[in-house]
């Protein structure tokens, strides 16, 4: 099975079941309601060459919140749990992503030290029918329930679907650097000798 979560999650607001196998193929099948989101996450699981499959309800007669941020929650602790005890991983990651006129950079070490630094303006409420600030509540739970240190900015872009695709992109490739298995690191990347 190699490294493999599945999680479900299940509140008054969102019903949540994720699978996630870390050594995949970039293959995914997602319905959260959050037609843009799905496509975001398509492109993550592609890009990080992870296989994802999740299925979401949520409240989102109320707006996207609840199921945005739990959905983040839900693959933060899939990616947690999945990694085990992080041995032989390479740990830090990045990656700069183009999108025509925006270029994204996601920064990132699987330290179990969760932070988030989010440099990215958008200019409009929405990007289909994701509200554009939900993309940073999104990666926070996301940091904070894996356990990672994450570094987002977009260092140029106008068109608010290009930046949000860059910086999902940019993640997948990022998290795919720092997941990978290295033989040559005997236990985990830290001198401390633990994650």
């Amino acid at each position: 099975m190699g490294r493999y979560s599945e999680i479900s999650r299940k509140t008054k607001e969102t019903d949540i079941k994720l699978n996630l196998k870390v050594d995949g193929e970039g293959n995914s099948n997602i319905d959260t309601g959050i037609g843009f989101l799905d496509h975001m996450l398509t492109l993550f699981a592609a890009h990080g060459r992870m296989d994802l499959d999740l299925k979401a309800k949520g409240d989102l007669q109320v707006d996207c919140h609840h199921t945005v941020e739990d959905i983040g929650i839900v693959l933060g602790a899939c990616i947690k749990e999945a990694l085990g005890d992080k041995s032989s991983i390479k740990r830090y990651g990045t990656s700069y992503v183009p999108m025509d006129e925006t270029l994204g950079l996601v920064s990132l070490d699987i330290s179990g030290r969760a932070f988030l630094v989010f440099d990215a303006e958008f200019t409009v409420d929405k990007v289909g029918d994701l509200d554009t600030e939900m993309v940073e509540e999104f990666f926070r739970a996301a940091a904070f329930n894996a356990g990672i240190t994450l570094h987002i900015k977009i260092l140029h872009g106008k068109n608010n679907h290009h930046m949000i695709e860059a910086i999902f992109k940019a993640f997948g490739r990022a998290l795919r650097e720092a997941v990978t298995i290295d033989s040559s690191i005997k236990g985990v990347m830290s001198t401390k000798g633990i994650l």
